[in-house]
């Protein structure tokens, strides 16, 4: 008998296998094609589950799993510090967990337009270890590579920028697919485009991945417990998610309905999380799932080139966000506040504010950020005009144009795979992206990719 522990968020997904058929989980698949993720320890397989994160498992001699026992659940006990000791501790904590994963070696720091990789960046130029950064746009999008030079500038690191060309995923796909195993779907993990040269650096990544969530709010302000299922839902399907979800149920002739049995999925999981307070719950649910089956199995990418620490990720962090006041949380007050001690990093533009900073992002509203606004506007009309449209979305570089269309038709329409799923299905969803709604319909036809991926690639019957 094996004993097998995992992370609160462990940095990579486990597979094992219980006892059961070898059938498709067809209804799990569903919600991954609604989603972009799987529900708890789901699979593409009803006798194979991923270890759940926060527990102690059992797997016996012949690698099934026997038994689970959580050593971590998730709570809501608020401490009594002010808001400047509380400050203090997650300074001194997130210092501590970024010096002793990163040890005395070369740290590669991914650098966004955001807050958390800045907050590592402030921390890591005060060591003694060389860091070199770097950062992508998209070709044709936002320069956000510009804000995240600034950043290096500032802190004294070197630096690289790359642009993420049209149509890259075609060449890696094969690639990508071993990599992520197929657990998310493929136009999300830019690092892809320019994994040779990610190859090439040296040193150890400090990712800044869910930083984001665990330092803001889990709920909008006033959120009930009656309102939780609305805000999920709201939350976790993709644009165009339900009717994919919905057809391939009805399709594969499954008991019910898609939507009742994926909102009796999310009320099982709420249940077992014992806060009452509904930010807090929300901000657990979120972490404890599409932390773990989503942003953790695309950190595989990054873990192709090079060995991976997540400050976020450590037990140590997220059982310190259960002791941390909401208020303290809410709107990423603990983040700023940090980085309001460094003025030079605190005066650069803060891209989900922008053109406004970390100083000044409470102008972002009428009538101080009509200018900038109405000027962004007409650049990109311009932009279209003569032939260079603006460049917002990932599948924006790899389902519009005659090649990328192409190379979609070669990976979707192929017999084995509509033998599985209905050619009616996917020929409607096709459709529907290049003559109707691409915004919509982008997100069913990059599953209807996944699905087609992993069919040729994974599937054992």
């Amino acid at each position: 008998m094996e004993m097998l522990n995992t992370s609160i968020l462990p940095l990579k997904q486990q597979f094992t296998k219980i006892k059961g058929s070898h059938e498709l989980h067809l209804e799990a698949i569903c919600i991954f094609t609604a989603t972009g993720f799987f529900l708890d320890g789901d699979t593409y397989w009803k006798d194979q589950v991923c270890l759940a994160p926060a527990n102690e498992h059992n797997i016996n001699d012949r690698g099934f799993l026997v038994g689970s026992q959580p050593w971590f659940e998730w709570h809501y006990h608020p401490n009594s510090l002010t808001f400047e000791q509380t400050l203090e501790a997650y300074i001194a904590l997130l210092t501590e967990i970024i010096k002793e994963q990163v040890g005395g070696g070369t740290v590669i720091l991914p650098l966004s337009g955001g807050l958390d990789s800045r907050s590592q960046a402030m921390v890591l130029k005060d060591f003694n270890n060389p860091v070199h950064a770097f950062s992508y746009s998209f070709s044709g999008g936002y320069p956000e590579h510009r804000i995240a030079r600034d950043i290096a500038k500032v802190c004294g690191f070197t630096f690289d920028d790359f642009q993420i060309p049209k149509g890259y995923l075609w060449d890696s796909i094969d690639d990508l697919a071993h990599i992520n195993k197929c657990y998310s779907e493929f136009t999300h993990p830019r690092q892809m485009a320019v994994l040779p040269q990610l190859k090439q650096m040296d040193g150890v990544f400090s990712l800044g991945h869910w930083g984001d969530v665990l330092f803001d709010r889990g709920a909008p302000e006033g959120a009930s417990h009656q309102d939780m299922i609305s805000l999920l839902l709201k939350k976790m399907l993709k644009p165009g998610g339900l009717e994919l979800a919905a057809s391939l149920w009805g399709a594969w002739g499954l008991e019910g309905n898609f939507k009742d049995y994926f909102i009796e999925r999310i009320e099982s999981a709420l249940s077992k999380i014992k806060i009452d307070h509904v930010s807090a719950k929300l901000r657990a649910f979120k972490t404890s799932q599409w932390a773990h089956r989503w942003t953790t199995t695309n950190l595989s990418v990054f873990e192709a080139a090079h060995p991976i620490t997540l400050p976020y990720y450590d037990d140590r962090m997220c059982q310190f966000i259960c002791t941390v006041p909401e208020e303290y949380l809410a709107d990423r007050r603990l983040q700023i506040a940090h980085l309001k001690q460094h003025k030079a990093l605190a005066a650069i533009t803060w891209q989900a504010q922008r053109p406004f900073s970390i100083n000044t992002y409470q102008y972002n509203k009428v009538p101080y950020n009509l200018p900038f606004r109405v000027m962004n506007k007409l650049q990109r009309e311009l932009n279209g005009l003569v032939g260079r449209p603006y460049i917002q979305r990932n599948f924006e570089l790899q389902f519009l144009g005659g090649n990328n269309q192409q190379q979609l038709k070669q990976h979707l329409f192929v017999k084995d795979f509509l033998d599985w799923v209905p050619k009616s299905i996917t020929t409607e969803i096709f459709q529907k992206f290049y003559k109707k709604d691409a915004v919509q319909y982008s997100h069913p036809l990059s599953m209807l990719l996944t699905l087609s991926m992993w069919r040729r690639i994974y599937f054992k019957s």
